[in-house]
């Protein structure tokens, strides 16, 4: 399926706001530059705001049919997520996935990017500004590393090994008070588990092969319509925890990515018992 947006245009859309929103303030924030949000670790910069604005005017200028929608926009007025579902084409954006490595000096942190058509997401953009380059999906034509001097590389989840092999990410902090004990004890199960704070990072890890998880509660669309389609296009099995797809309106339910379907059933039955 083809993108009704050129990936290409919005993925260098994306460096430019990085280029000059977020990178010059990188380690450079002021004591007024940094406010939280829901909780103390929910944090929003100067950084987030003025890319978001740069990202949503161009986005308006290329593609004035799309409702855009970005994590600062939506923080502001809530309402634009009702708009989502009926929306025949649509632009996320989360300016700074990362934002508390961001403030905290910690460089990892990205740029993302969906496209929404008719309620699939049907592209995704994952850029590293401190990495410069991207990894990008178009429903269908696979998962691609892409540098700006135009070298592209595919990309492949790795092999599925058994569970106690087994490295990945997983996000508990969001996951109810009662499980999250539970799953944190399953989690010894695995050979490794950690999280970056980063679902650019972690989804561009899985994709890129070098991890066999991911697992979310909290799904707002900014942090996961990118990635997701990102890994289903590397190779991944991609589902919420009762087992159906993962679609743009979708903000519960949680989140489960493994390297095939044996490995996604195998976890989903000894870990993630949400």
């Amino acid at each position: 399926m083809t993108s009704p947006v050129d990936i290409t245009t919005l993925a260098h859309v994306l460096r430019r706001a990085a280029q000059m929103e977020i990178l010059p303030r990188f380690r450079r924030l002021g004591s007024g530059d940094v406010r939280a949000k829901s909780e103390a670790t929910d944090l929003v910069t100067e950084a987030d705001e003025r890319a978001e604005r740069m990202v949503k005017a161009e986005v308006s200028r290329l593609w004035p049919e799309a409702l855009f929608i970005g994590e600062e926009s939506v923080a502001a007025d809530p309402a634009l997520l009702d708009k989502l579902p009926d929306a025949d084409l649509a632009i996320i954006v989360d300016p700074v996935d990362g934002t508390f490595n961001f403030a905290s000096g910690i460089p990892a942190f990205g740029v993302m990017a969906s496209v929404i058509s008719k309620g699939q997401t049907v592209a995704g953009i994952i850029f590293d500004p401190m990495g410069d380059d991207w990894v990008l999906a178009e429903r269908g034509s696979g998962a691609w590393l892409r540098r700006p001097d135009g070298e592209t590389l595919r990309m492949r989840v790795t092999q599925s090994v058994a569970l106690e092999d087994m490295v990945g990410m997983a996000s508990t902090g969001f996951l109810p008070k009662d499980k999250r004990a539970e799953v944190m004890g399953n989690l010894a199960k695995v050979r490794y588990s950690t999280n970056y704070r980063c679902a650019a990072h972690e989804y561009r890890t899985l994709a890129g092969g070098h991890v066999h998880y991911l697992m979310y509660n909290k799904l707002m669309p900014w942090d996961h319509l990118a990635g997701a389609l990102i890994s289903q296009e590397a190779g991944a099995y991609v589902r919420r925890f009762d087992g159906s797809p993962y679609l743009p309106h979708h903000l519960d339910g949680g989140l489960l990515v493994a390297v095939d379907k044996d490995s996604w059933e195998l976890l989903r039955r000894e870990v993630f018992t949400v």
